[in-house]
């Protein structure tokens, strides 16, 4: 297969319709959705388990994935430009999933913060390494080329171009990893947590032939759950009925305990309900769910939150929420408020962190350290964060703040979102928290 590299420029949005019918299994009666598991990155569970790490080192590579995720996130000139930046690579969260008929298992990073859904494929021009078989779409009967006058196949998108009366793609990330292939159609098999297997036709993706850069031995391809319209939520949106959450257990289980993992749920198993539960409107801007963040609470202090004069995301909407990356971070006049406002208020003995990942931290021989209440305060709702996702152990008597500063851009990390339940409602356009054990959800 012959691919022209030169017929490609870097826009990130693609106009897609959702063509195709799904049923959803019930895992109970009269309930129409479905729930999978979300195996990160350096659980047991996963094929990248390197079971020699320490929960300290599968800690700090989280640290270093997430850094260098959040670094793709930021502005380049405007905030049109936003999804041209990111990368893809470093998420944390898999999904196992099957494509094809009969079904060819991968997994692939689930991403709240893309929108095309892609995995690499047989004939390959150019693959890196990945430890499933590569997708051969010569061996399914199920599988279609996207033609170039289909409804599909908006030539005046960038990414795209026609050859052969066929559509292709290709997409460039912020540390200028690609994929490069066609536009296809798929079966997508998703093994449901009820034991029933989610056969869903005519899922539109990319068959990738030319896929470079930092992808090698971490995953066969990326799921996109973001907020455009390429991604799997928008193509199924109707189905779902506009609606899906996630449950993230804890680090340290995630990284110990073969037996339990998180979850994602879509459709009516994703409603978010009763005693306890907060809500704050959505905002959408392009890939990416922002919340509007107004302050912060540290003890009987509030702090207003204020916005970096670098940042690339809206006053509305001015933290993106993320299961991809694992700190949370801040703009730096903020953080600088924040550190000294608990610092005052802690009664232990600071230390500075050796790898110089974290900023603020204190020693511990218990791995714990008494703090004030923390509580993040949206727009209509209040989020009081437990010490667990606020401090963490990094390195044996060590503890650590999990906000850092950052120049351009703020996300609301997933050590953060751990141990709620987090609804994604497309249709209010709202986002749902309830304090949660997803050990047991």
């Amino acid at each position: 297969m012959e691919i022209d590299t030169k017929a490609f420029t870097l826009i990130p949005m693609l106009v897609l319709l959702s063509f195709f019918h799904l049923s959803l299994v019930s895992c109970h009666k009269n309930v129409n959705g479905f729930t999978l598991d979300l195996i990160h990155h350096d659980s047991p569970l996963s094929p990248y388990h390197i079971p020699s790490n320490t929960p300290f080192e599968r800690l700090q590579n989280a640290f270093y994935r997430s850094s260098s995720r959040a670094s793709f996130f930021k502005k380049k000139s405007h905030v049109n430009s936003i999804q041209s930046t990111i990368t893809a690579t470093d998420g944390e969260y898999l999904m196992k999933i099957s494509i094809g008929t009969p079904p060819i298992d991968i997994f692939a990073f689930a991403d709240t913060g893309s929108d095309l859904t892609w995995t690499q494929c047989e004939p390959c021009v150019d693959c890196y390494k990945q430890l499933a078989p590569i997708f051969n779409p010569k061996n399914s009967s199920s599988y279609k080329t996207i033609g170039c006058n289909n409804e599909l196949c908006d030539q005046k998108v960038g990414f795209l171009s026609c050859k052969n009366d066929t559509c292709n793609y290709k997409e460039i990330y912020g540390d200028n990893s690609y994929t490069i292939g066609e536009l296809s159609s798929e079966t997508f098999t998703f093994v449901s947590t009820c034991g029933e297997n989610v056969s869903i036709p005519n899922i539109a993706f990319g068959c990738g032939h030319a896929n470079r850069g930092t992808f090698t031995n971490v995953t066969s391809g990326i799921i996109g759950l973001g907020g455009g319209k390429t991604s799997i939520v928008n193509q199924i949106n109707q189905e779902i009925k506009g609606k899906f959450s996630y449950c993230l257990i804890p680090f340290e289980s995630s990284s110990t305990n073969s037996s339990i993992t998180s979850h994602i749920n879509f459709g009516d198993t994703a409603i978010v309900s009763g005693p306890g539960v907060v809500s704050t409107p959505l905002i959408r801007v392009q890939t990416f769910y922002t919340l509007s963040l107004e302050s912060i609470s540290i003890g009987n202090k509030t702090l207003p939150f204020r916005s970096s004069n670098f940042s690339s995301i809206p006053p509305q909407g001015n933290i993106i929420i993320d299961s991809g990356t694992t700190l949370t971070l801040v703009p730096v006049d903020f953080y600088a408020e924040l550190e000294k406002t608990l610092v005052d208020s802690i009664n232990a003995t600071r230390k500075q962190d050796p790898s110089k990942s974290y900023n603020l931290c204190y020693t511990s021989e218990s791995g714990t350290i008494d703090v004030p209440k923390i509580v993040v305060h949206f727009t209509n709702a209040d989020l009081e964060l437990p010490p667990t996702n606020t401090f963490v152990q990094v390195a044996e008597g060590l503890v650590c703040f999990t906000m850092v500063p950052d120049e351009e851009v703020s996300i609301l990390g997933n050590l953060a979102q751990m141990n709620f339940l987090i609804g994604f409602d497309l249709v209010a356009n709202k986002v749902s928290f309830l304090p949660t054990d997803c050990t047991k959800h």
